[in-house]
């Protein structure tokens, strides 16, 4: 298919990932058009060249008008929050606005739709890669985040079966600058830099650069077949490791204490419990990600390097950006 010449609208565009797409599409010179939800911080698209409309995606009307005229369409808006006081939120935004959003581009005529679901909505291979063809086996250890992806793809997975142009896109855990949630991924990082973790865990998971993963959303644009999907990976790496490299970096000792999986999950359930009857704050863990993050969840990129081309840089070129730009500009980032 030839890259689209026309206006790209990309929902979640004020995100750590939306953010990256839109600064990539604006690279290739094209015209952007940035969906933001309502009091979304900013910070990201400060003096971007773009477009910007402020909507709801879970409101049908509101989303068709935005994506009139619109060539293309990234579907990012998402909420990637491991724990939520109103966990219908999550439903509400991930789940009915993936509906909202789909049956808007179709009504608006969008010619490609780039859907971006997640690797938490492919299931897990024990002792080996999961691949595009992996068939989702988490129940026992989803939490809200990872129900809501695997729900929202199969919904996208529907439109595409209807004849919406719609591909889709599974990104692994992302890293690197401009992550100002920040993200459960940069809380890893950031956590590793304020000396907030003890010790190291069973474990392990798949890495990508937060822009080689915006790159992947456009060669999925470009190249990626309707109704298939593309996990946008790279290394996978153990936590143990992980933090190792980032410690490294960073110029930090390495928490070295080793963490039974059953005591690391009864602390995650403690802050998860403290969270929902006591502090009604976000915990630093959840007893269910604990246990996703206690597998080995490793991916392969074969089929989005062999089909679309995906970049995949050094993840210690990664890692340094997160560290280089979590010490300067973060703070900074969130009080915009």
């Amino acid at each position: 298919m030839a890259m689209a010449s026309g206006t790209a609208a990309v929902t979640g565009a004020t995100g750590f990932i939306g953010s990256a797409v839109v600064r990539k599409l604006l690279a290739q010179k094209r015209s952007v058009r940035c969906l933001i939800e309502p009091g979304a911080n900013l910070a990201n698209l400060e003096g971007l060249p773009v477009e910007r409309i402020t909507c709801d995606v879970t409101d049908f009307a509101t989303m068709k008008k935005a994506l009139a005229g619109c060539e293309t369409l990234f579907h990012l808006a998402a909420i990637y929050k491991t724990w939520l006081p109103d966990e219908e939120v999550i439903y509400r935004v991930n789940v009915e606005g993936t509906v909202s959003t789909l049956l808007a581009a179709q009504d608006a005529k969008v010619n490609r739709i780039v859907y971006t679901s997640s690797i938490a909505a492919i299931g897990l291979v024990e002792g080996g890669l999961a691949d595009e063809t992996t068939k989702f086996n988490l129940f026992d250890i989803a939490n809200p985040y990872i129900l809501t992806k695997w729900q929202s793809e199969r919904v996208a997975m529907r439109f595409a079966e209807s004849g919406l142009p719609v591909v889709i896109v599974n990104p692994a855990f992302p890293f690197g600058p401009r992550d100002i949630a920040p993200t459960p991924t940069g809380g890893i990082i950031r956590a590793l830099l304020n000396k907030q973790v003890p010790g190291h865990g069973p474990g392990g998971f798949c890495t990508i650069d937060v822009d080689d993963c915006a790159e992947g959303h456009l060669l999925a644009e470009k190249k990626g077949r309707v109704g298939e999907r593309y996990i946008l990976g790279n290394d996978n790496v153990s936590l143990k490791d992980f933090f190792e490299i980032v410690c490294r970096v960073a110029g930090l000792p390495v928490p070295k204490m080793p963490m039974p999986g059953a005591l690391a999950a009864g602390v995650a359930l403690g802050m998860e419990l403290w969270a929902d009857h006591v502090s009604h704050k976000e915990p630093p863990a959840t007893y269910r990600s604990m246990r996703y993050a206690q597998r080995s969840a490793f991916f392969s990129n074969a089929k989005a390097k062999r089909e679309l081309g995906l970049p995949t840089r050094p993840l210690e070129e990664t890692v340094r950006r997160a560290v280089e730009w979590f010490r300067r500009d973060f703070e900074a980032a969130q009080k915009k």
